[in-house]
């Protein structure tokens, strides 16, 4: 079954990524793009390198960090239904079956194309800075996220409340995706949703970059905001996971500019030849 959902995610996001190229890109920057794809991937190299570490350290992390997670993490569960009561459940109000589709294709599809079209869109910039800013906001929305997983322990409405979220739980609904969703969470990761940090992040980029991708900016505004209310909407997280997960999202975009061309290995390797030829005898006295 897992293969099945994967198969339909890859044809899905296989249509839609074409298409926004067309779109949201256009011809003239993959034109460009072919020509100097290679310069700009060597600039951009370390960032990759950066992120596809975080990455699997993630991915080995999330089978083992649940079993350190309860020797030294926090329980606050009962915290959150404390502070936020019932919320959740002013989408249970709104439920129907257009919406339960809606809010499902959406947290599957819908956030999976979010996060990878704007790293194809960003890569046809000529300054890979966006392109590198984007990435390292990836990777660090990932490290603080399995940090925060392993120090916070609480479970989703969908486990407090099954029966009150059972119209709009994303299992019931759609019982495949508990095949794909295993493979990448377990039932204590909600705190901070990083569906909404990771969404919010492509929607703050997207804010910056408007002048360049004017089209895409509204749509992955919509995009965004509506994934992370579909988590709330099928019992994934609570209010506060996703204002959380907003909170993040702005950490991460700001630490993105700031660290971002803060360390230059060329511009030191340049200070340190500099230093190297004064320091040589090159005039001599006779």
């Amino acid at each position: 079954m897992l293969v099945e959902v994967l198969i339909q995610l890859v044809v899905v996001i296989g249509i839609l990524l074409p298409l926004s190229i067309a779109v949201f890109v256009g011809r003239e920057r993959l034109a460009r793009t072919r020509s100097e794809w290679r310069s700009r991937l060597r600039t951009a190299g370390p960032t990759v390198g950066v992120l596809l570490f975080i990455l699997l350290i993630n991915r080995f992390a999330r089978q083992r960090a649940p079993r350190l997670s309860r020797e030294i993490g926090l329980h606050l569960t009962s915290w959150f239904y404390n502070i936020e009561g019932e919320f959740i459940l002013v989408f249970q109000s709104i439920a129907t079956p257009e919406l339960n589709t809606y809010f499902s294709l959406i947290y599957i599809y819908g956030y999976t194309f979010l996060l990878i079209f704007p790293v194809i869109a960003y890569f046809t910039l000529p300054d890979t800075r966006i392109f590198r800013r984007l990435l390292t906001a990836y990777a660090l929305n990932y490290a603080i996220g399995l940090v925060l997983y392993v120090f916070v322990i609480a479970y989703g409405p969908r486990n407090l409340m099954p029966a009150e979220v059972a119209e709009t739980m994303l299992f019931d609904i759609n019982y495949q995706y508990r095949y794909i969703t295993s493979e990448v969470n377990s039932n204590t990761n909600v705190f901070p949703s990083l569906h909404t940090s990771l969404s919010a992040t492509v929607a703050a980029f997207a804010a910056i970059t408007r002048s360049e991708f004017p089209r895409w900016f509204p749509v992955a505004v919509v995009l965004a905001a509506s994934v992370a209310i579909s988590t709330m909407y099928l019992g994934i997280h609570w209010g506060i996971d996703v204002a959380a997960g907003l909170l993040l999202a702005a950490l991460c975009v700001e630490l993105s500019d700031r660290l971002v061309d803060r360390w230059s290995l060329s511009d030191l390797f340049e200070d340190r030849l500099q230093q190297y030829e004064e320091q040589l005898p090159w005039e001599r006295s006779d």
